[in-house]
């Protein structure tokens, strides 16, 4: 073997290739030759100076970090919220159970003969409303799809009661317990606008670097293993022409 094919197999054997001779023909060379060991040596040393560098020394910013990450989701408007919910299913409650109360005190001479059942659906939209409430106080991101819900039924409810209130059909204090639902759409906004900010330490994970550009028919079923939906994509570096 001569100095070019062992120095050659030296600079594979570094960079974790594979040598283009057998290791143990390069160890005989070396053991031999002097100047391929001192190659050796400073190949040796050059490489180690260019992967292992002291340190960067860099400023703490914990403080500024922290400082400027958003607050954790507060607690507050979810107990209010709870405590809403509980009020609505024990309106519920009540009306099931035949309990007099001002929900049905109300004169529905243009329902005729369905008042009763309009009643019933009355009693079911509160306990619906109730049930839906607190769960949306237990998972708050739960909120979104309620929202939408109780913003058309207040606005709508809020034309009603005027209308009520201008023909005198209903008395004043039966309007403003409506407030509840006023305040229970108000807590909603509150909590999901909390569940949107993103918290400290909370990411999306979307796999490994594998996952996005193995397109082997072999990797698929990898792929689906790990639950990615994105292993057909790559990065545009790698996109073939057209």
């Amino acid at each position: 073997m001569d100095c070019d094919l062992c120095r050659e197999a030296v600079s594979a054997r570094l960079d974790n290739e594979a040598e283009p001779a057998g290791a143990a023909a390069v160890d005989e060379h070396l053991a031999r030759c002097a100047d391929c060991r001192a190659w050796q040596a400073s190949a040796v040393d050059l490489t180690r100076s260019l992967r292992v560098r002291p340190a960067v020394a860099v400023p703490d910013l914990t403080a500024a970090i922290l400082a400027a990450a958003p607050e954790r989701l507060r607690v507050w408007p979810r107990f209010a919220l709870g405590l809403v919910a509980i009020a609505q299913l024990t309106l519920a409650l009540a009306q099931i159970m035949g309990v007099d109360t001002t929900a049905h005190h109300v004169d529905h001479g243009h329902a005729g003969p369905f008042a009763g059942h309009l009643f019933n659906e009355s009693t079911a939209w509160n306990l619906a409303l109730g049930v839906g409430l607190g769960w949306a106080a237990l998972r708050p991101k739960a909120s979104a799809g309620l929202i939408p819900v109780l913003s058309g039924f207040v606005v709508v409810l809020l034309g009603y009661s005027v209308y009520d209130l201008i023909a005198d059909a209903v008395p004043t204090s039966r309007v403003i317990s409506h407030g509840v639902l006023v305040l229970a759409l108000a807590l909603l906004l509150i909590v999901r606008y909390d569940a949107a900010s993103p918290t400290p330490g909370h990411g999306d994970v979307l796999g490994t670097p594998e996952d996005y550009t193995d397109d082997s028919p072999a990797s698929a079923p990898q792929r689906e293993k790990k639950g990615s939906r994105r292993g057909h994509l790559r990065p545009a570096s790698r996109h073939r022409a057209a």
